[in-house]
């Protein structure tokens, strides 16, 4: 039996209406959405979730996905890392987080070892390449990082879950 893969993309803190407060409601409610989407593809039979590892979102999902692992041995977490050195400039909280993490993930793939030009969009596009569906954390008509992955993985014909930052 073949597995399943999603990938994940989300908005940077600093892109979202509430910025790093993950007290605020609406972040706390966002972070409820993405587990509840992890639990429901994983119902759908996914089984292997990839990150990219950013602040923000996509430490929220991986925090997810461990969760679920914790009760669904088959669920494993993939960190797909840009280049070394990609928490340097991460706020204290989200640097302890992200070394947590990294700590528990099934598995730790560089995509670069070294900090090249578009090596988040070719880390990106190396996640949406190996998985059949992209959660994102995303406005759909954005203009970043998380936006040109959807539309990277709509291209590419892969299924796409949109959660609308402003919405939840």
């Amino acid at each position: 039996m073949r597995r399943k893969a999603c990938a994940f993309t989300g908005h940077r803190p600093r892109r979202l209406p509430w910025g790093y407060d993950e007290g605020d409601a609406r972040c706390v409610r966002l972070k409820e959405e993405i587990r509840t989407q992890v639990q429901a593809l994983s119902q759908r039979g996914f089984t292997d979730f990839l990150t990219g590892m950013a602040e923000g979102p996509d430490l929220w999902f991986a925090a997810a996905v461990l969760q679920l692992r914790a009760v669904n041995a088959a669920v494993k977490l993939h960190c797909i890392l840009p280049c070394l050195g990609q928490a340097e400039n991460y706020r204290e909280d989200g640097a302890r987080l992200y070394k947590s993490i990294l700590s528990e993930a099934d598995s730790v793939i560089y995509v670069n070892r070294a900090a090249v030009k578009n090596c988040y969009l070719l880390r990106n596009r190396w996640m949406i390449d190996r998985s059949q569906l992209l959660l994102a954390v995303c406005r759909d008509a954005a203009r970043s990082g998380a936006a040109s992955s959807v539309r990277y993985a709509r291209k590419t014909g892969r299924e796409v879950i949109l959660i609308d930052p402003k919405c939840v």
